[in-house]
């Protein structure tokens, strides 16, 4: 069998038909009429009335912030085990990112750490749902309420993904969303912010495109970058959208499958169903080595590739991140779980386009690695 990739995404509906038509019109930049339709249905979907499109996910959390006038000296609660995207959006700003750690249940941000590291200098909790599940948000929601905080939700990875029945992505004063060929709806690239506030939406528009004002082009009163998003990337974003809860119950019947494949693996700890506030969706099928196995998860990384399966590891933190070490952020800080989680965990192939077949080979070969580690 060929190497199976960590993921390949699957571009079988409509997309081939809407970028035709993107052609066939000359409408391909970022003015084309896609662009208003899958922001308007992909902000729809997550019960928001406003959806800026932008280039990446990155860019998304940038301008969020940016978005909601956080900067130099403001601190802003967030996750240290997560994509360095997060912390960069915050200290681009002249903002500094503030870490609690993880939940080892459910991977995400331990919500019950976040009161005791705000100070008079929070202005933001910027949450990040991880892997499959989303933060315990009553928590999240109740605190910024208290301290009169904004909240910045990262919904990157959870596409079709709910908390207590309400969409992730709807949380947040300012929600954002990435597209990257990993997620449940792709664009190649591209991300999306979405809000209720229509003055945040306006500012966000303004932002994405080099800070133009709004009555007279060429004119800036501020400095942003080029966060467009093209009508090319709309297209496959609608195609893709139309099939979100196609490939909701797929990811969530693939991860049943691995669940019961590797159950009684010595040394796995295998990712959980559902909590009380959300089932699985299984942006990925992450994997933990457990403690008294005597490898990382780089280790298994190259055996499985060895064997012709890809994997990844998971997201390394934030406070052991050279370059804030370079900076002089995060001195002497430390949050065991998610150190454990960024040294332990790692996913398997787990994308759309993975066949039965495929998913049978990788588990043979996540069985064989494991027996070798002992």
């Amino acid at each position: 069998m060929n190497f199976i990739p960590v993921n390949e995404p699957l571009l079988n509906g409509n997309e081939k038909k809407y970028l035709c038509e993107c052609i066939d019109t000359g409408w391909i930049s970022s003015e084309g009429p896609f662009v208003k339709e899958f922001e308007q249905k992909l902000s729809a979907s997550v019960h928001r009335k406003y959806g800026v499109a932008v280039s990446n996910g990155t860019a998304a959390l940038e301008v969020a912030v940016q978005a909601l006038g956080i900067g130099e000296g403001d601190e802003v609660i967030m996750p240290t085990f997560t994509i360095i995207s997060c912390a960069m959006a915050v200290t681009k700003a002249g903002a500094i990112p503030v870490l609690v750690d993880s939940d080892t249940h459910t991977w995400n941000m331990n919500a019950e750490e976040v009161e005791a590291r705000i100070t008079s200098k929070t202005k933001a909790i910027m949450v990040v749902h991880l892997y499959g599940l989303p933060v315990d948000m009553d928590k999240i929601l109740a605190l910024a309420k208290k301290y009169h905080l904004k909240v910045i939700e990262d919904a990157a990875e959870m596409h079709g993904q709910t908390y207590k029945g309400k969409p992730c992505g709807s949380f947040g004063d300012i929600s954002t969303f990435s597209f990257y060929p990993n997620k449940h709806i792709t664009t190649g690239e591209g991300g999306m912010v979405v809000t209720d506030d229509e003055n945040l939406a306006e500012r966000c528009r303004m932002l994405r495109n080099l800070c133009f004002k709004k009555d007279v082009r060429y004119v800036h009163d501020e400095i942003s970058d080029n966060y467009r998003f093209t009508n090319l990337q709309a297209a496959v974003g609608i195609a893709q959208l139309e099939r979100l809860e196609t490939f909701v119950k797929r990811k969530r019947d693939m991860g049943r499958y691995y669940t019961e494949a590797l159950k009684g693996v010595r040394g796995l700890q295998l990712p959980i169903v559902r909590t009380e506030d959300a089932e699985n969706i299984y942006w990925v099928y992450g994997l933990l080595l457990d403690k008294d196995i005597p490898a990382d998860n780089r280790t298994v990384q190259r055996l499985l590739a060895e064997e012709g399966v890809g994997a990844r590891t998971f997201f390394w933190c934030m406070h052991e991140q050279p370059v804030y070490q370079k900076q002089g952020l995060f001195q002497n800080e430390s949050y065991p779980n998610a150190e454990y989680l960024a040294r332990k965990g790692f996913y398997i192939p787990s994308g759309l386009a993975l066949t039965q077949e495929q998913m049978e080979h990788v588990v043979c070969k996540v069985r064989k690695v494991m027996t070798q580690l002992g």
